[in-house]
C-alpha cells in the first residue's frame, strides 16, 4: 500500500511538473511570437529579456497583412515605410502582465515605447492594447473593448478631414473609460463610445480615468503631446497628439 501512495505521489509530482514547463513554453512561446493579449509571467519576461519586449521596428509583412484593407485601407496616403510596430508589455488592473502592441508613425515611435516602458515599470493600468485591426478597424468596437491604439487611416470624429489617428501620430489610451465628449450644434451630447456617457462626469473617481495628476498625463505631455481632454471645443480624455 505504502508503494502504491508512492507511486501515486511521484506521478502527481511528475503531472505538476510538466503542467509547469507547458505553461513556462506557453508564455516563452507567446513572447517569442509576440501575441498580443496574451497573459505572461514576470519570470517569462526575465528569460526572454524585459529589453525585448518594448521595442520599434518596420511594419512586415506579416502585420501588413492584418491591417490591409483594415487600418490601412486601400486609399491610404500614408507610406508603410512611414509607420513602425511597436511592442510593449503593460500591467492590466488584475497586476497580471500582458503582450502589447500598436502601430505609430515612424517619427515617434521611439519616444511611444519610452512612454510604455515607463508606464509599464510604474504598473499602469492598461485593459488591453492590440490593433485595432482586430476589430475590423471599427473605432467605436475597439473603444467599447476599452482597445489603447494608434494608427487607423480614417476621418477625425464628427468631421470629414483625416484624423491624426491617420498618420500613426495620435495614441489613445483605455478608450471606454476617458471618452470622446462634444456638445452638438442641435444640444444633442455625442459620447464615443456610447458605453463611455458613465464616465463623461470626470468629477467621479474610477479605475482607469486619465486627468491631468495621470502619470499617462504627464509622460505623455513630457514628450510634447498634447491632451484632448484640455481642449475646450470637446473633450478626448483618451487622446494624445503629437503633430509635429
Amino acid at each position: 500500500m505504502m508503494k502504491a501512495n508512492k507511486g501515486v505521489l511521484a506521478l502527481a509530482l511528475w503531472l505538476c511538473c510538466l503542467c509547469g514547463c507547458v505553461a513556462q513554453t506557453r508564455g516563452e512561446e507567446a513572447l517569442k511570437l509576440w501575441r498580443a493579449g496574451s497573459v505572461v509571467s514576470l519570470a517569462d519576461v526575465e528569460r526572454f529579456g524585459e529589453r525585448r519586449c518594448f521595442a520599434a521596428e518596420p511594419i512586415s509583412d506579416r502585420v501588413f497583412a492584418r491591417m490591409w484593407k483594415r487600418s490601412y485601407k486601400a486609399n491610404c496616403t500614408v507610406a508603410r515605410t512611414a509607420l513602425h510596430y511597436v511592442k510593449a508589455l503593460h500591467y492590466n488592473l488584475k497586476g497580471e502582465v500582458c503582450i502589447g502592441e500598436l502601430v505609430c508613425n515612424k517619427a515617434i515611435a521611439n519616444e511611444v515605447v519610452e512612454i510604455f516602458h515607463a508606464l509599464y515599470k510604474a504598473h499602469y493600468p492598461i485593459e488591453r492594447m492590440t490593433l485595432i485591426d482586430n476589430y475590423g478597424a471599427d473605432d467605436e468596437r475597439s473603444m467599447a473593448a476599452n482597445n489603447t491604439s494608434c494608427f487607423n487611416f480614417r476621418a477625425a470624429t464628427n468631421a470629414k478631414s483625416l484624423s491624426l489617428h491617420s498618420l500613426g501620430r495620435a495614441v489613445d489610451i483605455n478608450p471606454l473609460y476617458n471618452p470622446y465628449v462634444k456638445r452638438l450644434k442641435n444640444g444633442r451630447l455625442s459620447v464615443k463610445p456610447a458605453g463611455g456617457k458613465a464616465y463623461t462626469d470626470r468629477s467621479r473617481r474610477f479605475s482607469y480615468k486619465i486627468d491631468r495628476n495621470d502619470l499617462a498625463y504627464k509622460l505623455f505631455v513630457k514628450h510634447g503631446f498634447s491632451w484632448g481632454g484640455g481642449w475646450r471645443s470637446l473633450k478626448d480624455y483618451q487622446h494624445f497628439e503629437k503633430r509635429h
